[in-house]
């Protein structure tokens, strides 16, 4: 009886299946966001049983969190070396997961308004979808620098955030999804002039 009770309560959501629920776990937040997101959705989007989903993730954040940190549908960008700055930014930002992709940016979106209410939300997201993103902008830069493409004491951890925060900005703030021409703008107009300016103290 006791083996019988523990294959009840084990979890065995796993492989595919487990990937297929954290897809469409994501795919509901881009929809709907955080706060209207339900475990009864997930199950019927996912094909799977409520109960199902609670025997492996007790609560909706822990099925977030673990969406968020899994994030096998919302990959990063990919670390690119074309030999200048902005080349290197543009391919990063206008790749497959970089900012004018859609799906990370409505994943973003989805869970703002959540994420100071949700402490291990918040861990999961800063570890998972925004340090691979940053460490890679950071390279970006560390590279610039060494090919001189960068001012004597340019502040390159300031600069790492010009380019995310702007069009991250325009995106939430006023309602305009990201393109590729923007991305461009800002590093044309923006980033590269800034990258070159001397530093006055």
């Amino acid at each position: 009886m006791a083996h019988a009770t523990d294959e009840r309560t084990r979890p065995r959501i796993e492989g595919e299946r487990e990937d297929e629920i954290l897809a469409a776990t994501l795919s509901l937040l881009s929809e709907v966001g955080y706060d209207r997101l339900t475990m009864d959705a997930v199950a019927a989007a996912a094909r799977a049983s409520k109960a199902t989903l609670y025997r492996r993730w007790s609560t909706k954040a822990d099925l977030v969190v673990e969406a968020v940190s899994r994030a096998s549908c919302v990959p990063s960008p990919d670390d690119v070396d074309t030999g200048s700055l902005r080349g290197d930014l543009l391919a990063m930002s206008c790749g497959v997961g970089g900012l004018t992709d859609q799906v990370p940016m409505a994943v973003m979106s989805s869970l703002v308004t959540a994420l100071h209410r949700e402490p291990e939300l918040m861990d999961a997201f800063h570890r998972r979808f925004l340090a691979p993103r940053i460490g890679l902008t950071h390279g970006l830069f560390a590279r610039a620098a060494a090919r001189g493409e960068l001012a004597e004491g340019a502040d390159t951890e300031l600069l790492a955030t010009v380019l995310p925060a702007m069009v991250i900005h325009r995106t939430f703030i006023f309602g305009v999804p990201p393109e590729q021409g923007y991305v461009e703008r800002v590093v044309d107009e923006v980033v590269l002039p800034a990258c070159r300016a001397e530093t006055v103290r």
